[in-house]
């Protein structure tokens, strides 16, 4: 499964790379890149702005 996720902070860091561990697709973004980019390491994908990580809502099977 593809998903979005927005707000890599103190809560949403650790719950990103739970998804990424479980085997999902995730494009991930934060006001701040470098959190982002830190999870690109570990197989997330950086969406440039928090519309971009909620791009897979406009597929017609959604």
């Amino acid at each position: 499964m593809e998903l979005g996720f927005i707000g890599l902070g103190g809560m949403g860091e650790p719950m990103a790379r739970n998804l990424l561990k479980a085997g999902h697709a995730l494009k991930v973004h934060n006001r701040t890149r470098s959190r982002a980019e830190a999870l690109r390491t570990v197989g997330a994908s950086l969406a440039e702005t928090p519309a971009a990580a909620c791009t897979f809502l406009t597929e017609p099977s959604a």
